[in-house]
């Protein structure tokens, strides 16, 4: 029998595409037979209120308390579909009643399966500006750019404005490529879309540099821990 899946949801959208992919591609070729999921999530506010305090502790805590839930109805581990909140979840990952895949450190593999040096990171500016990634990147020996400070800024507004209440225009694209297309120019072989609400944006065909989309490589890492 596959391994119970845990997710501890924090934004919806970003959730819902990770949970879909779990469930669509674990059926594909069994039979619908994808392994079984638990979701469970706090209000959003709960977290934002923390994450705009840059408190990172009471994130973890947040989180622990979505894995205590996870593990007593039978979640062999947990994931997060969340980038930023795993500020917090460094903090509190070795207190948590179940093992937890990171979704820097799977991205951080999948880039280094293909061979990548240098990658472009797109976030809110918590995730862009702060450790998860450059630690998980470095640990690899990659190397990981950001926007200039301004268009950091206005990539997290967009982010917290349209994409985590499910909008997405097309002036909002253009602005994303445009700033991948920066990347492309500084070196970068691929650009990482560290937020779980970007891939419902920018395809694969939208960009200039392959894409390493945290959500569905978070939830196709789940789909290969659960069947190990």
């Amino acid at each position: 029998m596959p391994k119970h899946i845990g997710i501890a949801a924090v934004t919806s959208e970003g959730a819902a595409l990770c949970y879909r992919t779990i469930c669509q591609e674990g059926e594909a070729g069994s039979g619908y037979a994808h392994p079984e999921v638990t979701l469970h999530t706090l209000p959003l506010s709960n977290y934002m209120n923390a994450i705009e305090a840059e408190d990172w502790p009471t994130v973890g805590r947040l989180l622990l308390e979505s894995a205590g839930k996870l593990a007593r109805v039978g979640a062999a581990f947990a994931i997060c579909p969340d980038n930023t909140a795993h500020q917090g979840l460094n903090l509190v990952r070795a207190l948590s009643p179940l093992p937890w895949l990171h979704i820097a450190e799977e991205i951080a593999s999948l880039a280094s399966e293909r061979g990548y040096r240098k990658v472009g990171l797109l976030g809110t500016g918590w995730l862009m500006e702060g450790p998860v990634y450059p630690v998980a990147l470095s640990a690899r020996g990659i190397a990981c750019e950001i926007p200039e400070r301004d268009v950091c800024q206005q990539i997290s507004a967009l982010i917290m404005d349209e994409l985590v209440f499910g909008r997405f225009t097309a002036s909002t694209r253009e602005y994303f490529q445009q700033a991948i297309q920066v990347f492309e120019r500084s070196g970068c072989e691929a650009v990482i879309l560290g937020c779980t609400e970007i891939p419902l944006l920018i395809r694969a065909e939208d960009s200039v540099l392959p894409i390493l989309d945290s959500t569905r490589t978070l939830a196709r890492a789940a789909l290969r821990e659960a069947a190990a």
